[in-house]
């Protein structure tokens, strides 16, 4: 039994947690896998909305408990309960997420010190040993559609002008070699809804939502932050850099990130809120792309 109902909800975490029923709920619906309720910006309860989602957040629970010792950056702590029916709670990391908008009103310094605490994350996941992390439950994580697959699903809502660029992409990244970098256990979620940012401070007070993580070529790791911005990746590739002592393939990301973006537009091509802002993001590395010299 999978519950939706906010009444429902509600009830089923009183019955673990009676002293909450003065407490304000708020439910999160954004995520893929589990409802969130957000308990008086204190706690946070996860309620699966399916048995793969179920199965992912049992996952999850055993991913953060190995991830704990290892990791500079907080992450949650989740403890499971599995009745009346299976959900999760976990203490709020305190902050909210961070968009393009608030990036672009960061200073320097704040730029600097957010590239360097998402190297150093990172970094430090990408050291781990793959056994711990294979018995821990981690997975490969999913593959993308073969390159005609994207190509045919993104055409009917691809502009005129950036069909030459998209050809030309996907026949690039189907003729790519294997990562040089290998394969690697990474978060490959890195985006701003996962972040939990501290804007009075402007700092990044810990990152969450583990569910997507696994097993990944490592360049990939680095294109999800191009939902910020494009240059907050390239300054987190900088300081990986110089933290790892691995050097990246900066063409390599910046393809990679041009066909998840495609594949994006391809997978709202029926969905009229989400469509506009995949062709936007698009748009905005296709610009980078057209100034990078590659025509």
């Amino acid at each position: 039994m999978f519950l939706s109902d906010p009444a429902e909800l509600r009830a089923t975490i009183l019955r673990h947690f009676p002293a909450l029923a003065s407490a304000q709920f708020r439910l999160r619906t954004r995520g893929f896998h589990s409802i969130a309720v957000d308990v008086d910006d204190h706690l946070i309860f996860k309620f699966p909305r399916s048995e793969e989602a179920a199965q992912a957040l049992r996952r999850e629970a055993g991913l953060l408990a190995a991830l704990r010792p290892h990791l500079s950056m907080p992450i949650p702590e989740l403890t499971l309960y599995e009745e009346p029916v299976l959900f999760s709670q976990h203490a709020k990391l305190p902050g909210e997420h961070l968009l393009a908008a608030d990036y672009a009103h960061l200073p320097d310094r704040a730029r600097a010190a957010l590239a360097e605490d998402m190297a150093r994350f990172y970094a430090e996941l990408h050291t781990l040993d793959h056994d711990l992390m294979r018995q821990a439950g981690a997975l490969p994580v999913g593959p993308w559609l073969p390159p005609d697959a994207i190509l045919r699903e993104a055409w009917p809502v691809l502009p005129t002008t950036l069909r030459p660029l998209a050809e030309r992409t996907l026949a690039e990244w189907a003729a790519l070699p294997p990562d040089p970098l290998g394969l690697t256990y990474g978060f490959f979620d890195g985006h701003g809804w996962n972040m939990a940012f501290d804007h009075p401070r402007q700092r990044l007070n810990g990152i969450y939502d583990f569910a997507d993580s696994g097993f990944g070529a490592l360049h990939q790791e680095f294109i999800y932050t191009s939902f910020i911005s494009l240059d907050l990746t390239a300054h987190i590739a900088d300081a990986y850099e110089q933290i790892s002592q691995r050097r990246l393939d900066r063409a390599r990301i910046h393809l990679l990130t041009g066909v998840f973006w495609l594949s994006e537009l391809g997978g709202f091509a029926d969905d009229p809120e989400q469509l506009p802002g995949a062709l936007r993001h698009l748009e905005t590395w296709a610009a980078r792309d057209t100034t990078a010299g590659r025509r």
